[in-house]
């Protein structure tokens, strides 16, 4: 594939505020999933970058965190201009987040296209995906549409959402065609049960909701004004106020607090009639869970994976993780089946994989005892 060209109206915000609580003990408050080195030599914000600087100017990424999370961000990503770091006063889910990027973008040109990108996704097919990507904005810098790209089901997955989607779209009069099928969005549907994601994945009609979104500044205001007026009214102030650092976050100290916490899907998506959906064909994770790092890990003949050093006898399926930056010593496992093992200088997390998606509550636990909050 030639190399994509760079349009200086494309822009790209990285949602970067998450705690990633599920990949506890390692993730923590300030130093969260997204931050993280699992997965190669750069952990998985800097690697979000790295796929997008073919298209877009490193000036247009923008990545919204919050205060605890900036700095490390900051260090992570060097060349960033630092006021490209926006940190959220307070947590408000997605809606508020897409709502302060479209006033960051538009304070730039109100002609730019932006899409919104999670921090912590592992997509191994990268050139597949900057296709992709290239497509959307081309698509979404022609008209009205909101598009969203939607990950081709592999297994009948009960921890994504799902869209729903129509026929193929035509490419745009006059247009080449595109590498990328667009659909139109039919429905889009929460988390579902084991036998109704079945029926999803076989019907070849539904996609998984990767939470990657591309749309034009107007198309996006436009959107937020007739469905989320008081978000609109918001995304105006900031927009009044972003080109002006401390000014904006004066704005945003004040306004957060009392906005509605709710997520882009239920605010805008599920009510748009203007969705449009990109076939994502590339290699996708959203790494959710320890027992998801162990897809993207070499297993021995046991199905054990580990990253550091591990002996075992009759151990097998194991999940095994030595984080510790001090002194590391071999971790032996005997009789040991299906564990997820976690050691950091600090802690040592011992689980089943079935039990894993209890980690947020132990989190919260650890967060309400005071000799324990230090590790959250």
């Amino acid at each position: 594939m030639k190399r994509p060209k760079i349009d200086s109206e494309r822009f790209v915000v990285i949602m970067a505020g998450g705690r990633g609580e599920r990949f506890w003990p390692l993730s923590r408050e300030r130093t969260p999933k997204q931050l993280l080195t699992l997965l190669g030599k750069r952990s998985f914000l800097q690697q979000t970058v790295d796929r997008v600087l073919p298209l877009v100017p490193l000036a247009n990424i923008f990545v919204i965190t919050n205060s605890t999370q900036a700095p490390e961000v900051r260090r992570q990503l060097p060349r960033l201009p630092r006021a490209n770091v926006v940190a959220e006063p307070v947590g408000r889910d997605t809606c508020a987040a897409v709502a302060l990027g479209a006033a960051l973008v538009g304070a730039r040109s109100t002609k730019g296209v932006m899409a919104v990108l999670p921090a912590d996704h592992v997509i191994p097919g990268e050139k597949r995906f900057q296709q992709v990507l290239k497509d959307c904005f081309d698509l979404a810098a022609r008209g009205q549409a909101i598009v969203t790209i939607g990950i081709q089901p592999t297994e009948p997955a009960t921890a994504y959402g799902y869209i729903r989607v129509g026929d193929a779209l035509p490419s745009p009069q006059g247009c080449k065609p595109y590498r990328t099928v667009f659909h139109r969005a039919e429905k889009f549907v929460e988390k579902p049960g084991l036998e109704q994601a079945v029926d999803y994945v076989n019907s070849g009609r539904f996609r998984w909701n990767a939470g990657m979104f591309i749309w034009a500044f107007v198309t996006i205001t436009e959107g937020l004004q007739q469905h989320q007026p008081e978000m609109y009214e918001a995304c105006q102030r900031w927009f009044k106020a972003a080109d002006v650092p401390g000014r904006l976050a004066r704005v945003l100290a004040r306004d957060y607090p009392g906005l509605r916490k709710t997520s882009i899907d239920y605010a805008l998506m599920e009510h748009a009639r203007n969705v449009v959906v990109a076939d994502g064909d590339f290699g996708w994770d959203d790494l959710g869970s320890w027992n998801a790092l162990a897809r993207h890990l070499k297993a021995d003949a046991e199905g054990n994976v580990a990253l550091g050093d591990m002996i075992h006898v009759d151990a097998a399926r194991n999940i095994v993780v030595d984080a510790r930056t001090k002194r590391r010593t071999p971790i032996a496992l005997v009789g040991q089946c299906d564990a997820i093992v976690v050691l950091t200088d600090d802690s040592v997390l011992v689980t089943h994989k079935s039990q894993s998606h209890q980690l947020k509550d132990l989190v919260r636990k650890l967060a309400d005892h005071k000799a324990y909050r230090v590790l959250t």
